[in-house]
């Protein structure tokens, strides 16, 4: 995970999400769409469908999914078998972390444009969901190695449409889920995921005058408030199950039996289906704590179980700590 993410959400309908870290588009989306003409919602997804499905595409198969990928007009510095291998890679990822890609079918447009950064992610769901993502033309194999956004976008895959309210959840599991994913298809050191997680979780915190995650709509609330959600729920689920089920567990239920994305289901039906598969009502109960009113944590106290530590500006593990075997649990790959 890493700092300064700038990630918004449209006023349109639910079944639309986005997030954006820059602001034009190319090639097959036509030369300059601005995010005032994403947040219309419709017409963005409508010319991205149209774009997915006209496009000259190639179609990567990923453990029960298939990418339809299709590169707008513009040119890389990499070639397109490169990007295809990145692509296929990071699939491959969040299919390790859910035990099979999250959906059937989806559609990806990947857009040249200025720059050598990974940017512009866009999902939306319903039906086949399509991505949207944006790739620097100077991109290089480092530029595609460091990237968090695909991983990201594809874990949104997984998890059932719900109403806007709990978009908190949604953009939590992708925050805390992604760089997991990644570690545990052997694409980030664990130290990484926990440097991190030290270094951005208390913004996740409530402030005065939070009303809980459902009524608290700010941008740290959102997503690191929901990847608080995400890592508690986590460590209570390997504590009361004595390491056997975990977040992953209820999370890979909930892909199963929602079919993900491209389905819509009330937030309290996905978390009872993840509680049903591990045998415990961790989710119903912590969302009951934190949805209405401000639950805090004791971060430095949780790390401390965890076994967690910055010494020298290294991060440091304890193995001796009481929750050590849950922090490997996390990051190991199921």
């Amino acid at each position: 995970m890493y700092a300064g993410r700038l990630l918004f959400r449209s006023g349109a309908p639910v079944k639309i999400r986005y997030s954006v870290a820059g602001l034009l588009l190319s090639g097959a989306l036509s030369a300059a769409i601005s995010v005032s003409t994403l947040a219309a919602g419709p017409d963005a997804e409508t010319r991205l469908r149209s774009a997915i499905h006209d496009g000259d595409a190639s179609v990567l198969k990923v453990q029960g999914g298939s990418i339809r990928v299709v590169f707008a007009d513009g040119t890389l510095a990499l070639p397109r078998t490169a990007v295809l291998d990145w692509v296929r890679s990071d699939a491959q990822a969040v299919a390790v972390y859910f035990g099979g890609f999250p959906v059937r079918e989806l559609g990806l447009l990947l857009v040249p444009v200025a720059g050598g950064k990974i940017s512009q992610g866009v999902t939306f769901g319903e039906g086949m969901p399509v991505i949207r993502v944006g790739i620097g033309q100077d991109s290089d194999a480092g530029t595609l190695a460091r990237d968090w956004i695909m991983v990201h976008e594809m874990v949104h895959l997984a998890f059932p449409l719900v109403p806007r309210k709990h978009h908190w959840m949604e953009e939590g599991i992708a925050t805390y889920v992604e760089p997991i994913a990644r570690a545990q298809a052997g694409l980030l050191p664990p130290a990484k995921i926990w440097g991190d997680l030290m270094r951005d979780l208390h913004q996740g915190l409530p402030e005065e005058g939070d009303q809980g995650l459902d009524n608290t709509h700010t941008w740290g609330r959102t997503y690191w408030g929901g990847a608080l959600f995400c890592l508690l729920a986590d460590v209570k689920l390997r504590e009361q199950t004595r390491n056997r089920f975990g977040l992953q567990d209820a999370l890979r239920a909930i892909n199963r039996d929602s079919g993900g994305m491209a389905n819509e289901w009330p937030l309290l039906r996905a978390l009872q289906a993840g509680d049903a598969a591990t045998g415990t009502h961790v989710l119903a109960e912590l969302y009951a704590e934190m949805a209405d009113k401000p639950m805090t944590a004791d971060l430095p106290a949780l790390w401390r179980k965890l076994g967690v530590a910055q010494v020298d500006g290294k991060v440091v593990f304890d193995d001796t700590a009481s929750l050590a075997d849950v922090r490997k649990a996390i990051t190991s790959q199921h």
